[in-house]
């Protein structure tokens, strides 16, 4: 017996309808940690080793003492973490190409001897965060155990290989290179791009079959999203082709003659609505608080990701009322009718967490007089369902690299949070919480107005 934490936290500050903080502490207690320690969202259960884990002891046991593998790497503390960061990142590349996990023991000297680290509880939890915290994109497929290996006790990283490499850490792509980790080179990235297993892509990444890559907006990929996503040193280095940079990053697929992926077309192409009939916002502004009152303004907002939402922004602040009161002391108090942060966050998750398969329908933003409803198509994905909707630590993603991409945009800054930052701005701002309605065709949220 031992302890594992297995790592759900998904990451969006804008991607809670779907796993985030709900990593799962498994240990051989029965009772949960006690409330107000920040192990809330831990559930505690007792698991035998042999038929739950990835990897069994003799497995383990083996790496941890072949000092030349590319699948394994020892760590005496927890105390650089980027380099811990590095070591996830390599693994899930898996550049030479294994198909097997990769391990990283925490506890071990760099000669397999033991270092006698206490595995603690908040240890574990460390390790497991540095999944979703937004660092490592895509998020890797990983657990974190607390084993026992050779008879010492470890903390243990398995890292599955990714199916949608290359996965970067801060802009870098890192790779295994015998016994050492490196950075990969144009090359190897290349590689890594061609081992895309096309079988169970998510939607985000499945090829535009009817688009070219002069569909996209290079001018815009270049300028915006090429310095936001990569590291500047690479950027400087970087002498590969504009289509060995779209391949790089899943905007065209890995062809003799490469096609934009949907992710592509969403984020950079010169006219999205073209190939995907449903992706821009419909903002009507109503004056009453029925559908059948007389429109007021009326905007359909398009075009490459970057785009829509920098015009939603502007939208959001055109129309947001704000109320001066010079009575309730000598500082003139000015408060918006409601929290701009609350709007953005509610808005951006719908873009991220809707369905772009099998609907030409919109996200729709209806502002009337006494609130605002904002809808997205699809219903909850994955792990989500009407009964955890919005709970702390329940996400999951329909749209993983959509998300990677409102991340290095700067759209999203913490992954899993946009639901609680939007009730505590609300709150803040003397609004009602958000109500929601979740259905299997779409999810609504409505906004009060403050009073």
């Amino acid at each position: 017996m031992g302890e594992r934490v297995e790592s759900c936290r998904h990451a969006a500050g804008s991607g809670d309808s779907a796993l985030l903080q709900g990593d799962v502490l498994e240990a051989g207690v029965a009772t949960a940690p006690p409330a107000g320690n920040g192990y809330e969202n831990y559930r505690v259960r007792q698991i035998n080793f042999e038929k739950d884990s990835p990897m069994n002891e003799l497995e383990l046991e083996i790496l941890l003492k072949d000092l030349e593998s590319d699948r394994a790497e020892r760590k005496a503390s927890i105390s650089d973490s980027n380099k811990l960061r590095e070591a996830i990142c390599a693994f899930a590349n898996d550049l030479p190409n294994h198909q097997k996990p990769g391990v990283l023991f925490i506890g071990a000297n760099n000669d397999g001897s033991c270092a006698n680290l206490p595995i603690t509880d908040r240890l574990l939890l460390t390790l497991s965060d540095m999944r979703s915290d937004g660092n490592i994109l895509p998020f890797p497929t990983m657990t974190v155990q607390k084993r026992t290996v050779g008879g010492c006790e470890l903390a243990v990283v398995i890292v599955e290989p990714s199916d949608a490499p290359p996965v970067r850490f801060n802009g870098r792509v890192w790779v295994r290179v015998g016994p050492r980790r490196a950075t990969a080179t144009a090359e190897e990235e290349r590689r890594l791009a061609e081992k895309r297993r096309s079988k169970d892509l998510p939607f985000d990444l499945r090829p535009i079959t009817s688009a070219t890559l002069d569909d996209l907006d290079l001018d815009l990929f270049r300028r915006v999203y090429l310095p936001s996503s990569l590291a500047i040193e690479i950027l400087e280095e970087n002498q590969r082709s504009v289509e060995q940079q779209l391949t790089s990053v899943r905007f065209a697929t890995v062809e003799p003659q490469p096609k934009p992926t949907l992710l592509g077309v969403l984020v950079v192409g010169s006219d999205p609505r073209q190939f995907v009939p449903g992706a821009y916002i419909q903002f009507i502004r109503l004056e009453g608080t029925e559908l059948t009152d007389p429109i007021k303004y009326q905007k359909e907002i398009g075009g490459a990701l970057p785009d829509l939402l920098r015009m939603l922004d502007e939208i959001f602040q055109v129309h947001i009322s704000v109320a001066s009161d010079i009575t309730a002391g000598p500082v003139e108090l000015r408060q918006p009718d409601y929290p701009i942060v609350a709007l953005q966050q509610l808005a951006r998750n719908a873009v991220l967490h809707r369905t772009y398969e099998g609907t030409n329908a919109p996200v729709r933003i209806t502002w009337f007089n006494d609130r605002i409803e904002i809808q997205n198509p699809g219903g909850p994905f994955g792990q989500v369902n009407r009964q955890n909707f919005g709970q702390p630590g329940i996400t999951d993603y329909r749209n993983p690299h959509l998300a990677e991409a409102m991340k290095n945009l700067g759209y999203v800054q913490r992954f899993g949070v946009g639901i609680q930052l939007a009730r505590k701005e609300l709150q803040k701002n003397g609004n009602p919480p958000p109500e929601f309605a979740v259905e299997d065709a779409h999810v609504l949220v409505t906004l009060r107005r403050r009073p």
